[in-house]
C-alpha cells in the first residue's frame, strides 16, 4: 500500500474518520483501547463516536455494565466491551500468568492464597464493589501483607481469573472520577460473547478496529507470542482482506463519515491505540515524534496532535495534574501547523470532559 492509502485505511479502521454511532459500538469496534490513565481510555472512545458524546456518557455505559476495564492482555489495563472479557482472557490468560509467574514467587502467591482470597472476596463483594484502597485493607484482614506490590498483584491475579473485574466509576463532587469499583464478574457481566474459535476471533476483531496491521503487530498488541499470532492469523485469513503481502484489513470496512477529512487535526489521548498498537509505528510518526510521544523510560505515551493521520504535536491536559476547569495546552512540533484547528481539536475534548 502506498504510505497515504495505509494512513487513510487505519483512520478509519479507528474510527476516526467513520465514527460509531454510541461509545459502546466504538468500543465494540475497538475490542480493547489502552487505559492505564482512566480518563485518556475514556476520550479515546469518545472521539471515536459520532455527536457530542461526554465523559459521563462513557461512565453511564459502566454503570450499565456495558463496559468494564481490566487487564486482558500484556498485563495493561484496558477498556472493553464487558460481553468479551472472559472469552479475550481465555486466549490470553495463561500467557500473562506466565510472565508473572517469577515475581508471584518472590511475593509468595500462588494457587492456594489466590483461592482463599478469591473466595473471601466473592462473599464479600455479593453486596457491592470495593474500590482498590478497601480490597487491600480485606486482603489485610485474611493475614496476608498486601504491602511490596503484594495486594496489587493478587487483585489483578484474580481480575485475570475473571473473578473480579472493574466496573462503575467512583463519583467526586464536582471533580471528574479517576477510579473504579471492583466487582464479581460474573455476577457485573451479564451476557458473554462465546465466538466459535476465540484465537481467530481474537485476530479479526484486531484487525477491524486497527487494519491495515500485520501478524507482527498482532502478535505485539495481544501480547502473544509470534508463533501464535500466525496461528491466529491462518485461522481467521478467511474472514478479513490481505491488501498487501501479509497486510489485513476489515473485510467490512465501517463507512466514512459524510465529510471526513484524512488532513485534519485530531487530539489524540495518551496510550491512544492510533499509535501504540502497533510493532512498526513508523507509518504515523517520525524518529523525532516517537522520542517526544513515548514510551519514554517511564512507560508513559503522551496525549498526540494527529494531522493528515500522522503524529505533529503532543497535548497536555488537565487530568495530568487534576485540575479539570484548565485548557488543554498544545506542543507543535510542526511550526505550520494551523492553530485554529488544533485550538477546535482541544476544545473537543474540553467539551467531551465538561460535559
Amino acid at each position: 500500500m502506498t504510505p497515504s492509502a495505509l494512513l487513510s485505511e487505519r483512520l478509519r479502521s479507528h474510527r476516526l474518520t467513520a465514527p460509531a454511532r454510541t461509545v459502546t459500538d466504538a468500543a465494540a469496534h475497538m475490542l480493547a483501547v489502552q487505559s492505564q490513565e482512566f480518563l485518556a481510555g475514556r476520550w479515546a472512545l469518545g472521539i471515536r463516536t459520532t455527536g457530542s458524546p461526554t465523559l459521563a456518557t462513557v461512565d453511564r455505559a459502566f454503570a450499565r455494565g456495558e463496559l468494564v476495564r481490566s487487564w486482558p492482555m500484556r498485563g495493561t489495563l484496558h477498556i472493553m466491551p464487558a460481553r468479551d472479557l472472559h472469552w479475550v482472557l481465555s486466549v490470553t490468560g495463561e500467557r500473562q500468568r506466565k510472565q508473572v509467574a517469577a515475581r508471584h514467587r518472590e511475593l509468595g502467591i500462588d494457587a492456594e492464597l489466590l483461592g482463599r482470597v478469591g473466595t473471601a472476596f466473592r462473599e464479600r463483594l455479593t453486596d457491592g464493589g470495593r474500590t482498590r484502597a478497601q480490597l487491600l485493607d480485606d486482603i489485610s484482614a485474611l493475614g496476608i501483607d498486601p504491602a511490596g506490590q503484594r495486594g496489587v498483584h493478587i487483585i489483578g491475579a484474580l481480575c485475570v481469573d475473571a473473578v473480579l473485574v472493574q466496573g462503575p466509576v467512583v463519583a467526586r463532587d464536582g471533580a471528574v472520577g479517576r477510579e473504579q469499583l471492583f466487582v464479581l464478574a460474573d455476577e457485573h457481566i451479564r451476557a458473554r460473547s462465546t465466538p466459535d474459535d476465540p484465537l481467530a476471533e481474537f485476530f479479526v476483531r484486531y484487525v477491524d478496529g486497527h487494519g491495515p496491521a500485520s501478524a507482527a503487530d498482532f502478535a505485539w498488541w495481544s501480547g502473544l507470542t509470534l508463533g501464535v499470532a500466525r496461528e491466529a492469523v491462518e485461522r481467521g485469513r478467511h474472514r478479513v482482506t490481505e491488501v498487501d503481502d501479509g497486510l489485513f484489513v476489515s473485510a467490512e470496512r465501517p463507512r466514512r463519515a459524510r465529510g471526513a477529512d484524512d488532513a485534519a487535526v485530531r487530539a489524540l489521548p495518551m496510550f491512544d491505540e492510533y499509535y501504540i498498537s502497533y510493532a512498526d509505528r513508523g507509518a504515523v510518526a517520525d524518529a523525532d515524534a516517537m522520542v517526544r510521544i513515548g514510551p519514554g523510560k517511564n512507560g508513559m505515551v503522551r496525549a498526540s496532535l494527529l494531522s493528515e493521520g500522522r503524529i505533529a504535536g503532543a497535548w497536555t491536559h488537565s487530568a495530568a495534574v487534576g485540575r479539570h476547569r484548565d485548557a488543554p495546552v498544545a506542543e507543535l512540533f510542526d511550526t505550520e501547523l494551523d492553530s485554529d484547528a488544533v485550538a477546535v481539536a482541544l476544545q473537543r475534548y474540553s467539551d467531551f470532559v465538561s460535559g
